[in-house]
């Protein structure tokens, strides 16, 4: 996937979200494509130095604990650090995180902060865009 561009918004923020932000993102860094993700609102959770590593299940769906064991899914913790690892894009929203009186400081290491206009300077040109 090389000279491919990957643009993800995150705007949710349970367990789920975070699964299907961050295997996505991972997958395509994987494969060589340039990926960014605009952290935005519950979204945010997905990298809040303490929130992403207890994100909740969507309700009425707590028997998916026991599976992602099972399974051996990577914790959210672990994906986080593999898209770190793989150099992924991570853009927490400027605009939510001043509605919300949160810090750079409240989030993981290695973000960027920014508005929209950030994200759209990314994005502009991805051949792939997302949303969950």
């Amino acid at each position: 996937m090389a000279n491919t561009k990957v643009a993800i918004i995150a705007a949710n923020g349970n367990r789920f979200d975070a699964y299907k932000v961050f295997n996505i993102a991972t997958a395509a860094a994987a494969s060589d494509a340039e990926v960014g993700i605009f952290f935005t609102f519950e979204g945010l959770n997905l990298i809040h130095k303490e929130a992403h590593k207890s994100l909740p299940l969507p309700e009425g769906k707590e028997h998916f604990q026991e599976g992602f064991k099972q399974a051996n899914v990577p914790s959210i913790e672990e994906l986080v650090g593999i898209a770190q690892e793989l150099e992924i894009k991570l853009i927490g929203c400027q605009m939510t995180m001043d509605v919300m009186s949160l810090e750079k400081e409240a989030f993981i290491e290695g973000i960027e902060v920014g508005g929209a206009a950030t994200f759209i300077e990314f994005a502009k040109d991805a051949n792939i865009t997302l949303t969950f």
